[in-house]
């Protein structure tokens, strides 16, 4: 597992040039069957990240561009009446991908956000009363303008507890910004990127990840730290029990990437803000888009609770 692990992160990197943290997030995610939410400004590498990981398991990639006329059917799919069968076919919408990139998801209504809870939780699309499996595995890595980017509509708690990190890319180094300059990866490499793994050795590194062993003491420190957080000034509303199981769940995936089959402290710590901070609701409503103030809280919280030895 750790060679393939390996590969992927390789692959990636031959077209992506910036930070290698957000690298690795997007690989914790797919180990954990989880999702991704970048909140940055356009133009930093998202899309090629995205679009590295797609062609890296050799799988298929949608990129949806968010806008505010855009509706629940453009997302998901819809069924259509066929005169010559006199039947409903249903045409499957962009979702129905490996790697779907939500690009601007807070430029688009409530109503459209919210059609992407159900294949994100549950893997499926439901229209007209009939399931419809999303292929796996599964990733959805969304992008959203800093809330003070005009026409922008905030993600409600729901949608953003089903992102099982937060993060940003940041600009890259000036090192890093020259070799884009130069190399135009985007352009040039991406087109011609090969997968390093298939999507079948990406399912048996999810089931391997889900077995890696999870100790009582880290279980009881990941409670505490969700019981921490419920008892924050700061806050309204702490994690809840599933806020507790996707950090879990990163930890695992984060010791994956770690060479090891058991979670120790420090795989909790490593991802607890991003996979935390998004999940807190600020008792100052001036706070709900301040992403850097939960991500401070967040920290707080993580240096208040002892680490088990």
């Amino acid at each position: 597992m750790q060679e393939s692990i390996i590969k992927l992160q390789d692959n990636i990197r031959k077209v992506y040039f910036g930070d290698s943290r957000a690298v690795d997030r997007v690989l914790c995610c797919l180990l954990a069957r989880g999702h991704l939410l970048l909140e940055d400004v356009p133009g930093v590498g998202k899309t090629v990240l995205a679009s590295a990981i797609a062609r890296s398991v050799g799988g298929e990639f949608r990129r949806i561009q968010m806008t505010p006329d855009m509706l629940p059917a453009d997302v998901i799919g819809v069924s259509i009446y066929e005169e010559n069968t006199r039947e409903f076919r249903f045409r499957p919408g962009p979702v129905f991908a490996n790697v779907l990139l939500a690009d601007e998801v807070n430029r688009t209504p409530p109503r459209t956000q919210s059609a992407l809870l159900e294949c994100m939780n549950e893997g499926s699309v439901t229209i007209d009363g009939h399931t419809h499996r999303i292929p796996e595995p599964f990733i959805v890595v969304a992008t959203q303008n800093p809330s003070s980017f005009h026409g922008t509509y905030p993600l409600p708690e729901s949608q953003l507890d089903r992102f099982l990190l937060r993060t940003s890319l940041g600009y890259p180094e000036a090192e890093s910004e020259m070799r884009v300059i130069q190399e135009r990866p985007s352009m040039n490499a991406l087109s011609d990127l090969q997968p390093a793994v298939t999507l079948e050795q990406i399912k048996s590194m999810q089931k391997t990840t889900d077995e890696t062993d999870l100790k009582t003491s880290v279980a009881s420190y990941i409670q505490q730290l969700a019981q921490r957080s419920r008892s924050v000034p700061e806050l309204s509303l702490g994690l809840s029990t599933r806020g507790a199981l996707a950090i879990a769940q990163t930890a695992r995936a984060t010791a994956r990437l770690n060479d090891r089959d058991y979670v120790i402290p420090e795989d909790v710590a490593e991802h607890f803000v991003a996979a935390a901070s998004h999940r807190l609701a600020p008792s100052d409503p001036s706070l709900i888009d301040d992403a850097r103030a939960l991500e401070q809280i967040a920290e707080d919280i993580l240096r208040s609770v002892d680490a088990p030895l």
